[in-house]
């Protein structure tokens, strides 16, 4: 019997934010792969180790969780005014299914570091010391980010004392923009920052109930509820619905009909196929909790408690897509977002979620009556992990 060698393709596995994901170039890919279709999402399956029915990945580089089962793959820009073009794929564990639906706002963090390492980025651009922007073109949902990267000596700092909930150690602070994040852009939905033209909806989900909703498309689309309407407080961690199967059916349930709703899909079935996008997230007001560490969180830490739930569970930390909806929803008075946070007008919002809390700023106006968002802004972290070649079977796709 022949067997097929494997081959070795040049990759970085990255730590974004509170994500981890294997980093590619474009031009790295074996040709067939270079365009999207079957040949680039079987290859990058086989590379994080899906379709697993354990749900382990263990024979791929992925961490059998949603944070951990992500790829990108970046090239020299195509748009004027930009450096990098930044393509995000978020791939199922157990199916095999890569999703380009959405970006992933951890791993965005990573981008701009990788590409001034990868050469990506012209070398007159990087100062010897200071900081580099990099203008970054979100390709998933034609967005720009810019990134803001650190640089000591040439090169990219990624050490330093900056400290994020969800992070186990310190790293360099690495400043995100997202600029108009609303609508994502992608011919889909309503083009609205609401896609119903409400900022709270009644949404009717059979075998669960009617209930408030916030369904806003900036960022991620994203649906929000109050947690009390649906038997939650807000504090919960991972291991208080995870492992509850009726819990995950009812997220799902709300999510494939809130995508719905939101003109994302035309038929609930069409969930399945789609499972990045939107996000789901609950909201209540502060009270005292211990977060996943073991550390306190003071009802006056925050302005608001969010749970979100990432590729059918719960996410251990927050998404940052979903941090810039929440940003934005919270700078909107009266969406759920907003009201769980005291209802007031505002530029920022402090936020707990099972890991901790994170800040998150947007800058929101009202312009003949339709809310508009110029961008979001958070501050991540970014640390390359590995670097070299990954290795997959040649005939894996």
């Amino acid at each position: 019997m022949a067997h097929v060698p494997q081959i070795k393709v040049p990759a970085t596995y990255i730590r974004g934010g509170t994500s981890k994901g294997v980093f590619f170039r474009l031009q790295d890919l074996p040709e067939r792969a270079q365009v999207p279709g079957g040949a680039r999402d079987a290859l990058l399956l086989r590379v994080i180790g899906s379709p697993d029915p354990y749900g382990k990945q263990i024979d791929g580089m992925g961490g059998a969780t949603s944070s951990t089962s992500k790829t990108v793959v970046l090239s020299k820009s195509s748009k004027p005014d930009h450096d990098v073009d930044y393509l995000f794929g978020q791939v199922s564990i157990e199916k095999a299914f890569v999703d380009w639906s959405g970006n992933c706002g951890n791993l965005s963090a990573a981008v701009g570091s990788f590409a001034i390492s990868s050469g990506l980025v012209d070398a007159a651009r990087i100062p010897q010391n200071g900081v580099c922007t990099v203008r970054i073109w979100q390709a998933n949902i034609g967005k720009t980010i810019v990134a803001h990267v650190p640089i000591t000596n040439g090169e990219v700092q990624e050490t330093g004392d900056f400290e994020l909930d969800g992070v186990t150690f310190p790293a360099a602070e690495v400043q995100l923009e997202f600029l108009d994040p609303a609508d994502e852009g992608d011919g889909e939905g309503s083009g609205s920052m609401f896609p119903t033209g409400n900022l709270v909806d009644d949404l009717e989900v059979p075998g669960v109930g009617t209930f408030k909703a916030t369904l806003i498309n900036a960022g991620i689309p994203t649906i929000f509820v109050n947690a009390e309407d649906i038997g939650y407080t807000g504090t919960e961690l991972q291991d208080a619905i995870n492992g509850d199967t009726k819990a995950l059916a009812m997220f799902e349930t709300i999510r494939a009909y809130g995508a719905v709703r939101m003109g994302l899909i035309d038929d609930v079935d069409e969930a399945a196929k789609r499972q990045h996008t939107p996000k789901v997230a609950f909201v209540a007001k502060p009270v005292d909790y211990i977060a996943s560490s073991g550390k306190p969180v003071a009802a006056s830490d925050v302005d608001l408690l969010v749970r979100a739930l990432s590729m059918g569970k719960l996410h251990h930390a927050m998404m940052g897509t979903a941090a810039v909806a929440i940003g934005t929803a919270a700078a909107i008075p009266g969406t759920l977002v907003n009201l769980a946070a005291g209802g007031s007008a505002r530029s920022a919002v402090r936020f707990g979620h099972p890991s901790g809390t994170l800040r998150v700023g947007a800058e929101a106006s009202q312009i003949d009556g339709e809310w508009t968002v110029t961008k979001a802004i958070m501050s991540r972290s970014a640390r390359v992990l590995m670097e070299g070649w990954v290795r997959v079977p040649g005939d894996a796709f």
